[in-house]
């Protein structure tokens, strides 16, 4: 028997004993009897357990602390107290693994920087039962959502010697000894364990596109790495990434899926997380659901980048940082597209070449790539994908004006030359689907463990 049981058929369960195994979240003694509050860890919602004098161990569960692991044995009855449905009438309480007076989860509120230094058992608050919860849930979305439509999951490699990005921001992979390296001031990688450079993956992207080429409809989703130093609420150096790629695919019908998977995935959310959802409504974000459920009913607009630069310098408008033609959209340009130009979800494509990577497909005009963003209001962009560079000739080029190595990817090269054709795909940072979703600012509070410059604890 476990908690989910119990509150998805409560009905069944009235009038009869149940035995339950789990965890004290809080408990309030009386002279006569007392009341725990009571989690396994399957269900948002604690039961409530009461116990009375009656009971031969009274005066040591008394003594059971916050923290501690009990089993319970029970008959489910009514509550008397509004909203809430049951309530267990204990027949015995035991004490399976105690807990000191000095636990550091006390049913008090804890600030999040002080939950970061406990990350070993932050778990066991709501508010990161909520969230990891949800995280859960919307890995299942995703998984449900391509697998029904017959994509095949690939298992992109970790350790890779491709930079898709090009930005060089990658953590190297090495048996060497440093400290020899480092006396020398020479690496021979030809003595390193894979015999040339590598590296942990940015991108499982590349190889995708391999697959895609075989099997039509595939996804990747796994972590990632970035080395970028950076402290911001919204980096991290491991995160985990969703990577569709589509043969015969161009840059409109990848819109399409983009919409489509979002929408099914907060969907999913909002039908499989009520408890949460509710939760985090009331704590974290006033007004979440409603902006989930907004989003699903809404339609994405859908402009090219230059007319998002004109959208913007024509709205009258200061903004901090001045929109200008070439360049990359700022937070605060995506939120005046997203929550006041069209207040709905905005696709911004057909980029500038300059600032989008090399295997993005040049459009006519030589100036632009077929490249596309996703912003939503309340996060900006939430996704970002291309159609991909299918011509030979013309990649070759981009790589050159870029002077980007070719021997590291002649393999990439090389499949556009057998049976190429064209293909899109996206990439979805899983992490800021997750702060989109529970309305959590910090990119730390949405991973079980974050890895972040300077931090590799746990």
């Amino acid at each position: 028997m476990n908690d989910k049981e119990l509150f998805t058929n409560t009905k069944d369960y009235i009038g009869k004993t149940v035995t339950l195994e789990g965890w004290i979240k809080n408990h309030r003694k009386q002279k006569e009897f007392g009341f725990i509050s009571f989690s396994d860890g399957t269900f948002f919602t604690q039961i409530q357990i009461v116990y009375e004098k009656d009971l031969d161990n009274f005066e040591d569960i008394q003594k059971y602390r916050v923290g501690s692991a009990i089993k319970v044995e029970g008959e489910v009855v009514e509550s008397p107290k509004e909203g809430q449905a049951f309530e267990i009438k204990a027949k015995k309480v035991e004490l399976l693994g105690d807990c000191p007076e000095d636990y550091p989860i006390q049913p008090k509120p804890h600030s999040r920087e002080f939950l970061r230094e406990q990350a070993y058992l932050r778990p066991r608050t709501n508010l990161f039962q909520a969230v990891f919860r949800v995280r859960s849930k919307a890995a299942a979305a995703i998984h449900e959502y391509f697998q029904d439509r017959d994509y095949v999951y690939l298992h992109a490699p970790l350790i890779t010697a491709a930079d898709c990005e090009g930005a060089g921001e990658m953590f190297q992979v090495t048996t060497l000894d440093l400290n020899r390296v480092a006396k020398s001031g020479e690496v021979d990688y030809s003595k390193d364990f894979f015999g040339r450079p590598a590296s942990l993956t940015v991108s499982g992207q590349l190889q995708g596109e391999t697959f895609a080429l075989a099997f039509k409809k595939i996804y990747t989703f796994g972590p990632t790495f970035r080395a970028e130093n950076s402290n911001t609420k919204t980096h991290a150096n491991e995160f985990w990434m969703i990577e569709p790629e589509i043969s015969f695919c161009d840059l409109d019908m990848d819109m399409d899926i983009m919409e489509d998977m979002l929408k099914y995935v907060v969907k999913y959310v909002l039908d499989h997380c009520k408890e949460e959802l509710e939760f985090l409504n009331n704590f974290v974000e006033k007004g979440l659901i409603e902006k989930l459920e907004k989003l699903v009913s809404s339609k994405a607009v859908r402009i090219t980048h230059h007319d998002a630069i004109k959208y913007l310098k024509e709205s009258g408008k200061k903004f901090e940082f001045e929109p200008e033609y070439g360049e990359d959209l700022a937070r605060e340009h995506e939120k005046y597209l997203t929550e006041e130009k069209f207040n709905a979800p905005v696709f911004v494509y057909d980029w500038p070449k300059d600032i989008k990577a090399f295997y993005m497909r040049l459009n006519d005009d030589n100036e632009t790539v077929a490249a596309v963003d996703l912003l939503v209001p309340g996060s900006g962009e939430l996704m970002g994908g291309s159609q991909r560079e299918e011509r030979l000739d013309v990649l070759n080029k981009r790589m050159d004006d870029l002077h980007m190595s070719k021997d590291e990817l002649w393999w990439y090269l090389k499949l556009r030359e057998y049976g190429g054709c064209k293909h899109a795909g996206f990439g979805m940072g899983f992490e800021r689907l997750i702060m989109y979703l529970t309305g959590i600012e910090n990119i730390r509070d949405v991973i079980p463990y974050p890895r972040t410059p300077g931090n590799c604890e746990f």
